[in-house]
């Protein structure tokens, strides 16, 4: 008769640890290739907005996210925000310039497009529509979420592009036109691909499409 030889503690102590390892390895690689995992979805069914006619969705990777404009602080710079909406421009535009946790750039409507990108130019295009004046708000605090127009080293020289912060930033207070903030979805940003060495990303993550919420009736 063939005896059955038990396994001895440290055999089963170190089999449970061999599992354990395999489970955790798995959970870790999951985790790590589906980056969009612990975003929040929204369903926009359910939310109620006070003011439907300056709502805009933007829809990118990891979910949406969906912004609040502003034309009560900065109304030429709104409509022209909402006029490039309105006309998907935005759709297909690059996050070329991503601070990580801190900042998003997206909006030339030139070179920043998924269609004709151009990594040399990027940063540099223009709309046919030629700049506006800044409306600067010396009371606008620039929180996380805020959304704002880009512009030059002077002031005056804002046209489509436009950042988005992900943590609070005191000193772009009164330097820069704010035109909306994020109110729901910001987790849904902070997914988007940076670099480790530059601010400008090489390969970048693109926003779907960004629309009105009437465009969505």
């Amino acid at each position: 008769m063939i005896k059955k030889i038990k396994a001895s503690t440290g055999e089963k102590i170190l089999f449970i640890f061999l599992i354990l390892l395999a489970i955790t390895s798995f959970v870790f690689f999951y985790t790590i290739k589906n980056k969009c995992l612990f975003v929040d979805k929204i369903d926009l069914k359910k939310i109620n907005f006070p003011n439907k006619n300056n709502i805009a969705i933007m829809n990118v990777e990891c979910g949406m996210v969906i912004i609040e404009l502003l034309p009560n602080l900065s109304p030429n710079s709104v409509e022209r925000f909402k006029f490039f909406i309105s006309n998907g421009d935005y759709d297909g535009s690059a996050f070329y310039r991503v601070i990580k946790n801190t900042l998003l750039q997206a909006g030339d409507l030139e070179f920043g497009n998924i269609e004709n990108i151009d990594y040399f130019r990027v940063g540099s295009g223009k709309s046919k529509l030629g700049p506006i004046n800044s409306e600067i708000n010396i009371k606008f605090e620039f929180n996380a979420g805020s959304v704002g127009l880009v512009r030059g080293d002077e002031f005056n020289t804002e046209d489509s592009e436009f950042f988005i912060l992900l943590k609070d930033v005191p000193l772009f207070k009164g330097e820069y036109t704010p035109i909306g903030k994020v109110i729901y979805g910001l987790d849904a940003l902070t997914k988007i691909k940076s670099s480790d060495k530059t601010e400008y990303v090489l390969r970048p993550d693109f926003l779907s499409d960004l629309k009105l919420l009437e465009q969505y009736n």
